[in-house]
């Protein structure tokens, strides 16, 4: 069944004409793109063609970008050629979580410090106790791991560890880049599923993926990226 789209709200996010990429090569091309309130958007395409550049744009974390960014009205692109990550801990304050591809993961540290790691900002570590007490509920198997070191887990239970730490800062917009990539398959589909339980209550939520299958029926948008660009209604 196909999720209900929300009722038009303000933006939580909006792009506009963003080009970004790495030394001389330019990987998005004048993109438009916009998120509302209670919405989540899939983002559906191969690897190479700017999915994880898009979010890492929005993060701050290119090697350089033009165009408007706009996080709750706030402008956060703009024109920038160097210092990748320099304003990304401001961005994070302004609501973003960004939860990149793969595990992302301090292998020594235990599932409960990544956790703690998570709620990064001062409002979101006031809550960290009832907020972990909910991403528990989302992912049963990492109520019993909470003292076990991270890099001993199953490729799967890491993978949860990396998503709920970045759940944990309570944002007001989640980016997750490719949460099924290198999963068995029934494996992808739990984290899925766990993932579209998150209340999202003001927020947003953009996933990226290879795997339409896992996302069709469950999101309000899907979008297309191929070379640079994005196709469908944004």
């Amino acid at each position: 069944m196909t999720a209900t789209p929300p009722t038009a709200a303000r933006e939580i996010l909006r792009v506009q004409g963003l080009s970004a990429g790495y030394g001389p090569l330019t990987v998005l091309h004048d993109l438009d793109f916009s998120v509302v309130p209670g919405e989540r958007v899939a983002i559906v395409g191969l690897n190479g063609h700017g999915k994880s550049t898009l979010f890492r744009a929005i993060s701050g974390l290119t090697g350089w970008q033009r165009g408007s960014i706009l996080l709750q009205g706030q402008e956060i692109g703009g024109t920038r050629t160097t210092g990748p990550g320099r304003h990304t801990h401001k961005i994070v304050r302004l609501g973003l979580a960004h939860m990149p591809q793969g595990d992302a993961i301090f292998p020594g540290l235990t599932v409960a410090q990544h956790l703690d790691c998570g709620a990064y900002t001062r409002a979101a570590w006031g809550r960290r106790h009832q907020r972990r007490e909910q991403l528990l509920e989302i992912f049963p198997p990492l109520r019993q791991l909470l003292k076990s070191p991270v890099g001993t887990l199953s490729g799967g239970e890491r993978r949860m560890v990396s998503l709920a730490r970045g759940l944990m800062a309570d944002a007001v917009l989640y980016l997750v880049d490719e949460p099924s990539l290198g999963l068995a398959p029934i494996v992808s589909r739990a984290v899925i599923d766990a993932l579209l339980q998150i209340d999202l209550r003001d927020g947003a939520m953009v996933i990226a993926e290879q795997n339409l299958a896992l996302l069709s029926g469950h999101c309000h948008r899907t979008l297309g990226m191929h070379a640079g660009q994005l196709k469908g209604s944004h």
